[in-house]
C-alpha cells in the first residue's frame, strides 16, 4: 500500500508541475503590456478537479480526475492548447494514469475581454500512461465564468474514449476549476 501511495504522490507531484510549465508561459503571454489598451484574449490558463465514470465492457466505476493546462487563442475564438491530469478510480488500491491532452477548440462569442460568459467546445488527442502508453482521443465543452477581468470559473465536461480490440473504454467526467488570462 505504501508504494502505491508513494508512486500516486510522485506522479501527482510530476503532473502538478507539469501544469504550472504549461500555464504560467499561457498567463504570460495573455498579459497586456503597460498602458497599451486591452487586448481580445490570446491565452489562458486552468486548473480543475473533476469527478466522473469509467464505462467499458459492460462495466462502470467512479472516477476522479485533477490537472491543469493552457491555450492560446487566436482570432479571439480558435484555441491550440495542452493540459496535463491524474486519472483515478474510487476503488481501493487502484492504480491511476496520467493522462496528456493536446487539443484544439473554439470558445463562442469573440475575443472580448468583457464577455462574462464564455462557452468552449473541445477535442483532440490524448496520451494515457502509467507503466507503458495508450492512445485515446477525446471531445468535450463547458463554460468560462469571469468573475474578474482575469479570473474565472472553469465548468465542464470531457469524455476521454480508448478503443481497443474491437472494445471502447470511455472515462466521462464533470470538471469544475479556476481559469485566468
Amino acid at each position: 500500500m505504501a508504494s502505491i501511495s508513494s508512486r500516486v504522490a510522485r506522479s501527482f507531484v510530476v503532473m502538478a508541475t507539469a501544469a504550472w510549465l504549461v500555464g504560467v508561459p499561457a498567463a504570460a503571454i495573455a498579459q497586456s503590456g503597460g498602458s497599451t489598451p486591452a487586448k481580445p484574449v490570446s491565452g489562458l490558463g486552468y486548473g480543475f478537479a473533476g469527478v466522473g465514470a469509467a464505462i467499458g465492457d459492460g462495466d462502470s466505476t467512479g472516477t476522479w480526475h485533477v490537472g491543469g493546462g493552457g491555450e492560446a487563442i487566436f482570432a479571439g475564438a480558435i484555441g491550440v492548447g495542452a493540459e496535463i491530469g491524474y486519472l483515478n478510480s474510487f476503488e481501493e488500491d487502484s492504480e491511476g494514469i496520467g493522462v496528456f491532452s493536446v487539443n484544439g477548440s473554439y470558445h463562442f462569442g469573440g475575443g472580448s475581454p468583457s464577455r462574462k460568459v464564455r462557452p468552449f467546445v473541445t477535442g483532440g488527442y490524448t496520451l494515457g500512461f502509467q507503466d507503458g502508453h495508450a492512445n485515446l482521443f477525446n471531445v468535450g465543452g463547458g463554460v468560462d465564468f469571469w468573475l474578474k477581468p482575469k479570473v474565472g470559473l472553469r465548468v465542464e465536461f470531457r469524455d476521454h474514449i480508448w478503443t481497443r480490440d474491437n472494445d471502447t473504454v470511455q472515462f466521462l467526467g464533470v470538471r469544475a476549476g479556476v481559469t485566468f488570462r
